[in-house]
């Protein structure tokens, strides 16, 4: 009797430690299962979207104040922080969610997270390796900055041509029309995936100089020669309408810039900051940001040498606005490659695409009429066409050409291989 009390007592012990394991067991599963946050991942995110965020302001502000006329100045400034504002507030409400959600169809998200509906502290955004997270709050400020910035951009096209209340109105049916779609279908996925454009930046490059090409060509009387010619015969009254020598002084840049002690400075906090774009859209701080960082880097300085070099040969001496303008031009030209390209393949793709852009700016400007306050239309777009449309064609010896030749005890150095998901 005792020894079957005893027995009974021993398996009401193990039953009892076996039931109350079954918790605990679950809940080691669903923490496995759970995404885990690497630190360093979001510390590099976090000051990747302030450097994107320093471009726009005071960068890109100070960029355009001070290539405009001084009675300009203010005006410029206040376009470029005003669309920030608008395009960040947008961008909350439900801009994020038409970019970044899924609605059936392959063009435009949803409503789903309209007012970040379904987001708190522990909601995972993927990044591009498996298992890898960052918290989503920090992926939707990342990608803001990039829809404000954009948006930011256009001003430089019709800087001095535009009502306040105009750019407004034209900013924020841009954004929800031509940036939300083309952002959805260029940059929304649900997971690792391969994305040849490091910062898919020629996706927002090609948005900015189209709208700035269409507000060049069609923005209405003082914007374009032949809008010009049709309101000639108007009133000429000062602070109406441009007459034939202001409009020509206009178009071709005679006014000069207010201060480029301000473009100088604006173009290097763009320099600085686009190392946040670049490096930071690999969304992960590891050794693929890293090659971004370097890239971004000396494809710039190589382009800002370029230009200053042909500026010189061609009209006997340098000038810091040919100098900010080439640096600005390497920007744009090695965003697409940086995370692909090797270092000495960058630096001759910016000395390329500066070449490009000093050829349009100052000849194919011209010759086409188009009214481009601030340039700004002939040297992004050029420098986008100058970019490879497929970056990972920088890893083969056929598209080094003579680079290849040069380099070819450093092959390395010139292109590289295939990337493999790095080691964390």
């Amino acid at each position: 009797m005792k020894t079957m009390l005893k027995t009974g007592l021993t398996w009401a012990r193990r039953s009892a430690l076996a039931l109350a394991s079954v918790p605990l067991m679950s809940g080691l599963a669903l923490a496995q299962d759970a995404p885990t946050f690497n630190n360093g991942d979001i510390t590099w995110m976090m000051v990747s979207t302030l450097l994107v965020l320093m471009m726009a302001v005071p960068g890109l502000a100070l960029f355009y104040g001070g290539l405009v006329r001084s009675k300009n100045m203010l005006s410029v400034l206040t376009q470029v922080l005003a669309i920030v504002c608008l395009v960040a507030v947008i961008w909350i409400l439900f801009g994020y969610s038409l970019a970044f959600t899924y609605a059936g169809n392959p063009f435009i998200g949803g409503f789903g997270k309209a007012l970040l509906a379904g987001i708190d502290l522990n909601t995972p955004a993927a990044t591009f390796s498996n298992g890898v997270y960052i918290p989503e709050f920090v992926f939707i400020c990342f990608q803001m900055t990039f829809a404000c910035i954009t948006a930011a951009l256009i001003v430089g096209a019709f800087a001095e041509r535009m009502k306040f209340a105009a750019l407004m109105v034209f900013v924020a049916l841009w954004v929800v029309v031509v940036y939300f779609p083309i952002a959805h279908m260029v940059w929304y996925w649900n997971g690792p995936d391969a994305i040849a454009d490091a910062a898919r930046k020629g996706r927002t490059h090609s948005l900015h100089r189209t709208a700035k090409l269409a507000c060049c060509s069609s923005g209405g009387a003082g914007l374009c020669r032949w809008h010009r010619r049709a309101h000639q015969r108007r009133d000429r009254r000062p602070g109406r309408l441009l007459d034939d020598r202001q409009a020509r002084r206009l178009r071709q840049g005679d006014h000069g810039p207010a201060l480029l002690t301000l473009t100088m400075v604006g173009a290097a906090l763009l320099w600085v900051g686009w190392f946040g774009f670049n490096a930071g859209s690999n969304l992960e701080a590891n050794s693929v940001a890293g090659l971004a960082f370097i890239n971004t880097f000396v494809a710039t300085a190589g382009a800002g040498l370029a230009w200053m070099l042909i500026e010189w040969a061609v009209k006997g001496k340098p000038s810091l606005l040919g100098l900010a303008s080439g640096v600005v031009a390497g920007l744009v030209a090695v965003t697409p490659a940086s995370g692909w390209g090797g270092p000495i393949g960058c630096l001759v793709l910016g000395a390329v695409a500066s070449a490009a852009c000093y050829f349009f700016c100052t000849t194919v400007k011209n010759k086409l009429g188009y009214d481009d306050s601030s340039m700004c239309s002939a040297s992004t777009a050029s420098a986008v066409s100058s970019a490879p449309s497929r970056p990972a064609s920088w890893s083969t010896r056929r598209s080094a050409g003579p680079v290849f030749r040069i380099m070819r005890r450093n092959p390395a150095s010139c292109w590289l291989p295939p990337m493999t998901a790095p080691s964390r």
